[in-house]
């Protein structure tokens, strides 16, 4: 996408990241590596999704007896994956946020009417005060996050406290959650070229899940 929209956040193009899509996009690459280097990129994006959460300023005292004047974050957060590939982003938030809450959403195509369809959710109890990240690594068609934001909305989420972590996204999915959510944010490492006739990313990566849980 030559122009982003206002509420999407791509990761910089350095050269680690560059390397580190280039290993997890690899057909030859080992299970064992594919995990090590999303995990690598999965914390780059917790990382960046924090940046983005608000801060109030908050004085403290230093070992030296001090004082300094910070910032401390403003408010909960709590992670929601989407079931099961975004299980594997979970790690990563837990590496950066110690003992965070952690929901899970499961939503398939449901073969009659090819719309996505919830299964399962499980989210904190008290999620509508938090702030959430929302994980799931592959942006395709937008089908399943735009259902899973809508049952975060349905539980007293306020869009604007909603930020979806993903490795790649396509175009097509950018714009389809976008343009039907304007005030969440997305952060994604990589933007692709677009979607194949079966909808699948190009060039892509596979099936994220069955790399990182399955392949061997």
């Amino acid at each position: 996408m030559s122009t982003l929209p206002a509420n999407v956040v791509r990761l910089p193009h350095t050269n680690q990241i560059d390397a580190l899509l280039t290993i997890i996009r690899d057909k030859a690459t080992a299970r064992g590596d594919f995990i090590f280097h999303s995990d690598r990129i999965i914390r780059l994006l917790v990382e960046e999704g924090l940046n983005h959460l608000p801060v109030v300023d908050k004085t403290i005292i230093t070992p030296t007896g001090n004082e300094f004047k910070g910032v401390g974050f403003k408010g909960k957060i709590c992670g929601v994956s989407i079931m099961r590939a975004g299980e594997a982003m979970e790690q990563g938030l837990r590496e950066c946020c110690r003992s965070v809450r952690i929901g899970k959403i499961l939503i398939q195509r449901d073969e009659e009417t090819a719309q996505p369809k919830l299964y399962y959710a499980k989210l904190p109890p008290d999620i509508e005060s938090r702030y959430v990240l929302l994980l799931d690594p592959m942006l395709a068609t937008g089908g399943s996050a735009i259902k899973a934001i809508e049952v975060l909305l349905s539980n007293g989420v306020a869009e604007e406290k909603i930020l979806f972590l993903n490795l790649l996204a396509a175009p097509e999915g950018i714009i389809a959650v976008t343009s039907k959510f304007s005030k969440l944010k997305i952060i994604t490492a990589f933007i692709d070229e677009g979607l194949d006739n079966k909808k699948y990313i190009v060039p892509g990566l596979g099936d994220f899940g069955d790399r990182y849980f399955t392949w061997p």
